[in-house]
């Protein structure tokens, strides 16, 4: 009876722990994930331009917009590209301080001039539904 115990305690505890890696945190972040990403900034990397226009003409104008936007989203724009063609080129190697995160400098809300994971939607692209009926009709 001893054994018996003593083997059902074992496989408990086997089993817990073998049940801890099968998700480790940085499961996201994976060679899928890296190629993915890569491939978004290559072909979608010179949204950077339209999007940096828009966020400087809210901020400062037209004028704005039309000089240092400009000159800033080309620039936001070929680090972009730079940064997919890395990416893509070392999908399958944990590059990044050991990891597969992106290597730019995260989108810090109170600093504008970090870099989102995935490339920025304009402004006519939404993910929100608007085939709604109204609840009056």
């Amino acid at each position: 009876m001893k054994k018996l115990l003593l083997a059902l305690v074992t496989v408990t505890l086997a089993g817990s722990a073998f049940a801890d890696i099968q998700d480790p945190p940085m499961n996201d972040q994976g060679p899928t994930s890296k190629l993915g990403r890569g491939l978004s900034n290559i072909v979608f990397g010179v949204l950077e331009l339209p999007d940096t226009m828009m966020k400087i003409n809210e901020r400062q104008g037209n004028a704005a917009a039309f000089s240092t936007g400009i000159v800033k989203g080309t620039g936001r724009s070929i680090v972009r590209i730079g940064a997919g063609i890395y990416e893509f080129l070392t999908f399958p190697f944990p590059t990044h301080r050991g990891s597969f995160r992106q290597p730019m400098k995260s989108n810090i809300p109170w600093i504008h001039s970090g870099y989102t994971e995935y490339v920025p939607e304009l402004g006519w692209e939404s993910r929100k539904g608007y085939n709604s009926v109204p609840s009056g009709f």
